[in-house]
């Protein structure tokens, strides 16, 4: 492919990624329109839909205290990958 027609893809796909987050900031507006409306209520039925906003707890490894308090077990068991990354500037 020209460097023309890579140019015109690179402008398509930074014209849809300005498109993804146009449309994700929408749908976290209108997520918090409806949590608004919720209030602390956990299920609103709403015609055919049933919304459910609940509270839950969850337990998650705390690692960045484990390599600070357990450094040389931590290295022990840190696996290390390469990969590409993908990005245009």
């Amino acid at each position: 492919m020209s460097d023309h027609t890579m140019e015109t893809k690179v402008k398509e796909l930074m014209e849809l990624k300005r498109m993804k987050e146009e449309l994700e900031a929408e749908i976290v507006a209108a997520e918090d329109e409806i949590k608004a409306h919720m209030g602390n209520e956990e299920i609103l039925l709403a015609g055919a839909f049933k919304v459910s906003w609940k509270t839950f707890t969850s337990s998650r490894f705390d690692s960045v205290r484990f390599k600070k308090d357990h450094a040389e077990l931590a290295a022990e068991y840190t696996k290390t990958t390469t990969a590409r990354r993908f990005s245009i500037n």
